[in-house]
Formats: structure tokens, sequence, C-alpha cells
């Protein structure tokens, strides 16, 4: 699938260039956080709302592909949340490196994601993948929200202010603004479109750079436990629970192979920036991003020609 290695091998190399800057010193130490902020801030959400507003969602199949992408992060929530006492007793894993592992195997590359669908199917796959952020990005901040509080020694809050959080999240409040310019509102003026399209375009390159930034390669060739039970369950189990819950609610052909596309990309970038700003372990979240990314240039492959084809015959 060279459409697939195509989306991953620039993933790659600007993780890769990211690192060089800051091991070289070309960008100084004291300049990432503001770099780390406005990408949380400002970029991401861009891309969020550019690419919800514009996507025709009317034409596809949004309860299916959206129903077993929920489903299919519920359980590996579920998974990662049931394994945590022996992580912790057994392997002594803390809670900001837990908190990693629960990122890693739940969250998607967006961009990722976007490039091999719209590669492969046109605007319809672009539309499909709308969809699965739609349905995927808020409960995905929801559950790390969550297991930050819980896990990586946050101070306990009240409700209120947990709701407040929420709400104010950059991911969350970028789908709802998504979401209803897509839903209710007539089209935006061409340079507001194009301001937003130009702040979406920015998330990609920065994202990726952070990631590269907190790298600790000499780890990276040592990858242990957390890395390993992160990609095994994000990778590879996560496709696999997807397509059977598309396949029971109906979902077929090239909409099931988008299914596959959007369950077996790596964890986004997005969740190093979180890890940072919420007191997790970025270093382990670089790891495990960079460790994915690699990965999967055989893996997705290797899912979507495989799941893909045999839903599409036990389909038929």
């Amino acid at each position: 699938m060279s459409a697939v290695i195509a989306s991953l091998i620039p993933t790659f190399l600007i993780i890769a260039t990211g690192w060089l800057c800051r091991a070289t010193g070309f960008i100084d130490d004291r300049h990432w956080p503001g770099i780390e902020r406005a990408t949380y801030v400002i970029f991401f959400p861009a891309l969020i709302i550019d690419t919800l507003s514009r996507a025709d969602l009317s034409s596809v199949p949004v309860v299916g592909v959206g129903g077993a992408l929920i489903g299919a992060i519920l359980t590996m929530a579920l998974i990662v949340l049931a394994l945590r006492p022996v992580l912790e007793r057994r392997f002594g894993i803390d809670g900001p490196s837990f908190t990693s592992i629960f990122q890693g195997a739940t969250r998607w590359n967006t961009f990722v994601g976007l490039s091999v669908a719209g590669s492969l199917f046109g605007q319809r796959g672009i539309a499909l993948i709308a969809v699965a952020i739609a349905a995927m990005v808020p409960l995905l901040n929801l559950l790390a929200f969550y297991v930050f509080i819980r896990y990586a020694g946050q101070p306990r809050q009240s409700p209120w202010k947990i709701l407040h959080s929420f709400v104010t999240n950059p991911f969350i409040w970028s789908c709802a603004v998504g979401l209803t310019l897509n839903l209710l509102l007539p089209p935006l003026p061409k340079p507001v479109v194009a301001y937003v399209d130009i702040m979406g375009r920015a998330a990609l390159a920065a994202g990726l750079l952070i990631v590269g930034a907190g790298l600790d390669i000499r780890r990276l060739t040592r990858p242990g436990l957390p890395h390993f039970v992160a990609t095994a369950l994000k990778l590879f189990l996560m496709p696999v629970v997807a397509v059977t819950l598309a396949r029971a609610i109906g979902v077929e052909g090239n909409d099931l192979v988008v299914t596959v596309i959007a369950a077996s990309v790596p964890s986004a970038s997005a969740a190093y920036v979180l890890a940072r700003q919420m007191g997790g372990n970025a270093g382990l979240m670089a790891e495990i991003l960079t460790l994915q990314t690699l990965i999967a240039l055989a893996s997705m492959p290797f899912l979507i020609s495989t799941l893909g084809s045999c839903a599409t015959l036990f389909c038929n």
C-alpha cells in the first residue's frame, strides 16, 4: 500500500527533524514551550474546525463508522485500565508513565488518517475521517483528562472545575465549533476559510517537531514493556475490534476500509503535547509515538489489506 507508506515516511522524517533541532541546539530549549502552547491552543483546533466544517457528513454512514470507533476506543480504555494494577505492582510503572501507555493505546493520528483515506478514496474518505474526528476526539480527550487527574498526580478538583476544564479544552470546543459550522451555519467567507486552513496545516509540522524534540533516542533503542503494551493494543488489537464492531453494525466495502485506517494509525502527536501540559511522562510518550510510527509503516498496509479484504468477502 504505497499511499500508506508515503503518508508515514514524512511523519517520521518530521519527528527526526525536531530531534535534530533540539539535539544540535538549533532551537533553544526555552523556545519549545511557546511552540507547544501555540500548537495546543491554536494549530490543532484550527485543523479540527477546518476538517469538520467542510466535510460532507450527509453522504456517509455516520452512526456505523462513528459507533464502531467509539466502541473500539472504550474497549481499549477498559483493557488498559484493567491492566493498571498489574503494571504498577509487578512492573513498577508509575502514574505519569501509565498515562502515556493509556494515550498510546487509545489516541489516533488525524493527519495520517486524513492523508491515507484521502489518497485511497478521495472526498468520501476525507468525509469518513471527519466522522472519526467527531466521534473520537471528544471521547478521547474526556478519557485522557480523567486518566491525568486520576494517575498523573494532578490535584483533586471540584466537579465544576473538571467540567470547566473539559469544556475549555481546545480539542473539545474545536469539535463543537466545526460541527456547528457544518450543520447549522452558511459557508464562511473565503478569507476566513483560508485563514483557518493555513493555521490547521501548521498543526502537522509543529506537532511532530515537538514530538521529535522530546525524544530520547537512547531509550528508544531499548524499548520496554510500556512501549510494547501501548503499541500492541493500538496498532493491532484496536483495528480488529473496530472492524468487528463495524461489520456488526452493517458497515461495508470502502467505508469499512476507512474504519480500518482510522483504527490502525499510530497515536497522535497531540498526546505528547497533552502529556507536557498535564504532568504525564512526556519522554515516554514521545518514544511510544516514534516507535508506533516506525512499526505502522509495515502494520498499516498489512492490516488495511488483510482486514479490509476479509471483511469485504464476508460482507459479500
